[in-house]
């Protein structure tokens, strides 16, 4: 069974920066492909990046230039840095491993972003 391990969210002010960290166990994780999407209150969960196990990344386009994703195989942990916050960017984040077409997630962090 795959258990994902968020971390990594708080508060910031607006055009600040966090890092998120999801930490994998139970999953061959070179193999999987990992993402994170955030979900704000009243709103549908959204997918903010992904990357496969190749290293391929996808951005949505209100994460363009601001969000990197990355992973490190061998800690079996995926990162999000995030900088130039905005307030529109506060939300729940989860962590998503992908294998085949069984998804798990992360229980969730927490991003506030106010001034």
């Amino acid at each position: 069974q795959v258990q994902l391990v968020e971390s990594g969210g708080g508060l910031v002010q607006p055009g600040g920066s966090l890092r998120l960290s999801c930490a994998a166990s139970g999953t061959i994780f070179w193999l999987s492909t990992m993402a994170w999407y955030r979900q704000a209150p009243g709103k549908q969960r959204e997918l903010v990046a992904s990357i496969t196990g190749s290293r391929s990344t996808n951005y949505a386009d209100f994460v363009k230039g601001r969000f990197t994703i990355s992973r490190d195989n061998p800690k079996s942990t995926v990162y999000l840095q995030m900088n130039s916050l905005k307030v529109e960017d506060t939300a729940v984040y989860y962590c998503n491993h992908r294998m085949g077409s069984f998804d798990s997630w992360g229980q969730g962090t927490q991003v506030t972003v106010t001034s």
